[in-house]
């Protein structure tokens, strides 16, 4: 337990990275369109430059990615990761800016993937959404600690420097996971699977009916949450009258509370079951977001509570996550969470490029039909709640030979 523990920790520091990498994007908004001259439409494309080359990778990393130690294809891949975030603190202007993130979407998209695949081969089905609770925590620790010193370095020096630390932190971590975490090697089969068979049972995976609906659930809860998500701080700036100091706030206080709500997602979902903790936290959402789309100026304390809101109900991702990595044996679920992860980074981009499209920026500055965008999420919130029930879990895990014990380097 206590070296699960350790490994937990660590891929709680890749995810905190990853994911404050690509969600400081967002809060820059209102600091980067003026100061690259882009409009809404253009900030969508920088958001889902990372999205698009995430999921592409994602799909070629399915092939191959389980044949790999998993110690080994973390840290080339959060190599990779960790020189793209540098590359994007040195971009001078916006068509490098979208190269960049070109250029750490295709390590941080796999990243992600091969995160949850490790904790699926670590941790027994029967404590896994506790597990998850703890690495998607990172999400907490980078909302409450990650965004609001990333917005503050940007207000007072550049929006370049939160890259710059965030790409150096990477290689720190980066080393430490070099001596300390352990070989895993328990997935990989006896004998190399020539690129015809991995192939035919990537492809294979498309058999398996919980396998389709898993996938359509993740591009549904994607498209009902980042949609919102991508415009929501220019939205607060731009029409509820936020300064950028004050979006700190937001992501403060909206981090504290997934602090709580995420560890606590897991534990309901493992107690009660992952189908009805998911629809729970869906149903919640559904008011968050008409409400949150339609906001006028308003009291900062009512925007924070609306924004904690928010950031409490997406504790439903963390059922959804758990329900994901139960649907194929711990053989294939490299290959699945890859498949998975690259569904997940193509909807956001989509999600962001299609709320680019409905969103207008009027000759005063405030932004036009962020309404529109939230009945967009609400429906695909609605469609997965239909979609949830349509998976099923793959064979009991106790029956499967032990292939989730990381093996300590010798």
């Amino acid at each position: 337990m206590k070296q699960e523990k350790l490994l937990l920790y660590l891929l709680a520091a890749v995810q905190f990275t990853n994911i404050l990498d690509f969600v400081i994007m967002m809060p820059l908004g209102p600091q980067l369109m003026p100061q690259l001259g882009i409009s809404p439409r253009q900030f969508g494309m920088v958001i889902s430059a990372y999205t698009f080359s995430a999921g592409t990778t994602g799909l070629a990393a399915a092939f191959f990615l389980d044949r790999f130690n998993r110690k080994t294809a973390l840290l080339a891949l959060y190599l990779g990761f960790g020189l793209g975030t540098v590359a994007c603190a040195l971009a001078p202007g916006y068509g490098w800016l979208v190269a960049a993130r070109v250029l750490t979407g295709a390590f941080g998209g796999v990243l992600g993937s091969l995160v949850l695949a490790t904790v699926g081969d670590a941790v027994p089905e029967s404590r896994r959404g506790q597990a998850l609770g703890i690495v998607m925590g990172a999400f907490s620790v980078a909302s409450v600690v990650g965004v609001p010193l990333g917005l503050y370095l940007a207000s007072h020096f550049s929006w370049h420097l939160p890259f710059l630390v965030l790409g150096g932190l990477s290689l720190i971590i980066w080393a430490v996971i070099y001596f300390v975490m352990p070989d895993m090697r328990g997935h990989i089969g006896p004998r190399a699977v020539p690129f015809g068979e991995r192939a035919a049972a990537v492809f294979g995976l498309f058999r398996n009916a919980s396998v389709r609906f898993a996938l359509l659930l993740t591009a549904l809860m994607m498209l009902g949450h980042f949609s919102v998500i991508s415009f929501m701080s220019p939205y607060l700036v731009s029409n509820v009258g936020f300064t950028n100091a004050q979006l700190s706030y937001v992501y403060l206080v909206g981090g504290a509370v997934t602090l709580v709500t995420s560890p606590l997602a897991g534990r309901l979902s493992d107690r009660y079951g992952k189908v009805p903790v998911f629809t729970l936290f869906t149903l919640a959402t559904l008011p968050v977001m008409l409400i949150l789309t339609r906001l006028t100026p308003a009291p900062l304390p009512q925007v924070l509570f609306l924004a904690a809101l928010l950031f409490a109900v997406s504790g439903r991702f963390v059922p959804a996550t758990a329900l994901a990595t139960s649907v194929v044996p711990p053989q294939q679920r490299g290959s699945f969470m890859s498949l998975n992860s690259s569904v997940q980074q193509l909807a956001a981009g989509t999600a962001a490029y299609l709320a680019g499209l409905i969103v207008v920026k009027t000759a005063g500055g405030s932004l036009l039909h962020f309404e529109w965008v939230g009945y967009m999420a609400v429906a695909g919130n609605l469609l997965s709640l239909l979609v949830v029930r349509r998976i099923g879990a793959a064979v009991p895990e106790a029956l499967v030979p032990a292939a989730a014990v990381p093996v300590a380097a010798e």
